[in-house]
């Protein structure tokens, strides 16, 4: 399977926030070359401006770099900010939303092993 670029996840997460090269470009403080130069991999953003690219985008630089398989749950800001959201609850509070969120999961997956047979 070959590997996603750097250019191709900041392209994708750019389009899922619908934002244009020109938009993010002016949030990055740079040229809508810039970001189209980092779109198609012709130059590589320091660690800093990835850092700083990730969070105008509300995805992680992890994701960005490619050393996350779970592409969409870090393309989806949603999904990303329930995650951020969560892990600044208690132990505690953790331990009775992933119970609570377990048990949903089995039924939705329950649901739909039944209604395939």
């Amino acid at each position: 399977m070959k590997s996603t670029t750097f250019g191709k996840r900041l392209t994708e997460v750019r389009k899922a926030k619908k934002l244009s090269q020109k938009d993010l470009a002016e949030a990055f403080v740079t040229s809508h070359t810039t970001i189209g130069k980092y779109e198609r991999d012709e130059m590589i953003p320091s660690i800093e401006a990835a850092k700083k690219l990730a969070d105008l985008l509300g995805s992680t630089v992890g994701y960005l770099l490619g050393e996350n398989e779970e592409s969409n749950l870090f393309k989806d800001p949603e999904m990303l900010e329930r995650f951020k959201a969560i892990k600044a609850f208690k132990e505690e509070d953790k331990e009775k939303i992933y119970f609570t969120l377990d048990a949903l999961i089995h039924e939705v997956t329950n649901r739909k092993r039944y209604a395939h047979k």
